[in-house]
């Protein structure tokens, strides 16, 4: 079993155990803060940051504590950050949904549930809890559940960050016409960084859509080198949250004159 699949399966195991009735979400829902769509802004910036919550890693394990996970977000939204990413899976991430609670009434900026989506209720869950984005794994997904996940988001006015990690992922990805496709140099099977693969299939991605670059970014040669290659986001949680100073640690990745708001 690759790393992915144990991932997944646990996410199933904990989805299983906290599923409620769909009519108790969509009471939540109709009292959630309305969507904050983050579209028109990452794709006007030159360069924007997602910025993330997230307290451990398979890859690296404990991270930081992140007592206060909408302090940490208070600071990434002062810092310019264009959306915060809220980890929610808990085994492996040590997330939660009352991250995104707690992040959601603090921040004004939109915010990304960034968890492992493989079932509906995920996304009437993401919404119930005020999330604006939500994250498709094509590696995760078979090509119905890629397209109904994505009309499903889109139904709900949400945003969907769509992931790829090879040129086969990169053509599903792009059968439906997503807005937001990222591409992360960590391969999610072995874990293995391999930042070429932002130079591989950074350029395969329309002009139009926001490039994301995920993983593997902790120092400004990193973050240019993504930019080069065509990213107009990228996607930072280890290098902020192990910072002194998240503030301070995301403006040195961009160069104070490259922050975006």
């Amino acid at each position: 079993m690759s790393v992915l699949d144990s991932i997944i399966e646990g996410v199933r195991e904990d989805l299983a155990a906290r599923r409620k009735p769909l009519a108790q979400l969509q009471e939540a829902m109709d009292k959630a803060a309305p969507v904050r769509d983050p579209l028109e802004k990452l794709l006007q910036n030159e360069l924007s940051v997602i910025a993330e919550v997230k307290r451990s890693s398979p890859s690296k394990g404990a991270l930081a504590t992140i007592a206060d996970p909408a302090s940490l977000a208070e600071q990434y939204e002062n810092a310019g950050a264009s959306v915060i990413s809220v980890l929610t899976e808990r085994r492996r991430f040590g997330g939660s949904l009352d991250d995104l609670d707690a992040v959601r009434s603090r921040v004004n900026i939109p915010i990304l549930r960034k968890d492992f989506m493989v079932d509906e209720y995920q996304f009437f869950e993401a919404r119930a809890h005020g999330a604006d984005v939500v994250l498709l794994i094509v590696a995760a997904l078979s090509k119905s559940q890629l397209n109904d996940f994505h009309q499903l988001a889109e139904g709900l006015h949400m945003r969907a960050l769509v992931e790829v990690h090879t040129h086969d992922e990169m053509e599903r990805a792009l059968e439906i016409s997503p807005r937001i496709v990222g591409v992360n140099s960590r391969n999610l099977k072995t874990l293995d960084v391999d930042a070429s693969a932002f130079a591989q299939l950074l350029p395969l991605i329309p002009k139009d859509v926001v490039r994301v670059a995920e993983s593997g970014i902790s120092k400004r040669s990193e973050v240019e080198f993504a930019q080069n290659n065509g990213a107009t986001a990228i996607l930072v949680g280890e290098a902020l949250v192990r910072a002194a100073n998240p503030e301070l640690a995301m403006r040195e990745l961009l160069g104070t004159d490259r922050i975006s708001s």
